[in-house]
């Protein structure tokens, strides 16, 4: 290749470069969802997005109606259940605004069900109940995480396998 097709190359990939992250957008979270009961919605998400056994994640909630604006006070409680036994629960508390952070620890490894109980919210003065489910990664999870990183480490080698000769050569014939 010549130094004028690579300088070509180089300003058409910064500029396509360019064009990706001017329509960056935000995704959503893996361990994330929402749902809609009555007039309100409330949002569920975790950090990190795919927490571990025995490690602290947090679980970050967000009550909107249903144009999404957020509500200026509301109480919520968590049941949290794992192969349909309770195994804990965070007794229902009083929120300001429209979002509620709080630390818990998943124990075991698979689907976790959380029944999100939102109080004084519905029509007849009742509990609406939201269910999510939060799973946590178990030991194969690592191993896929391994395999992508090494399948795009492999492909990386062999890239520069190809190309790092060629542009060797090209500069010592100049």
């Amino acid at each position: 290749m010549t130094r004028s097709r690579l300088i070509f190359a180089f300003i058409f990939l910064i500029l396509f470069s360019i064009s990706i992250i001017y329509e960056a957008h935000a995704h959503s979270m893996f361990n994330s969802a929402e749902s809609t009961i009555g007039d309100f919605r409330v949002q569920i998400a975790t950090l990190p997005e795919i927490p571990s056994n025995g490690e602290p994640m947090q679980i970050l909630f967000r009550v909107t109606d249903r144009d999404y604006e957020e509500v200026d006070r509301f109480t919520m409680g968590v049941r949290i259940f794992y192969n349909d036994i309770q195994i804990d629960a965070i007794p229902p508390q009083s929120h300001q605004g429209g979002h509620w952070e709080t630390d818990y620890v998943l124990e075991r490894s698979g689907i976790h069900i959380f029944r999100v109980d939102l109080y004084d919210v519905a029509k007849d003065g009742g509990v609406l109940t939201y269910i999510f489910n939060i799973s946590t990664q178990n030991p194969f999870g690592y191993a896929f995480i391994f395999s992508i990183a090494a399948g795009s480490m492999g492909l990386g080698a062999i890239l520069c396998y190809i190309y790092i000769p060629r542009i060797l050569k090209s500069r010592t014939k100049a």
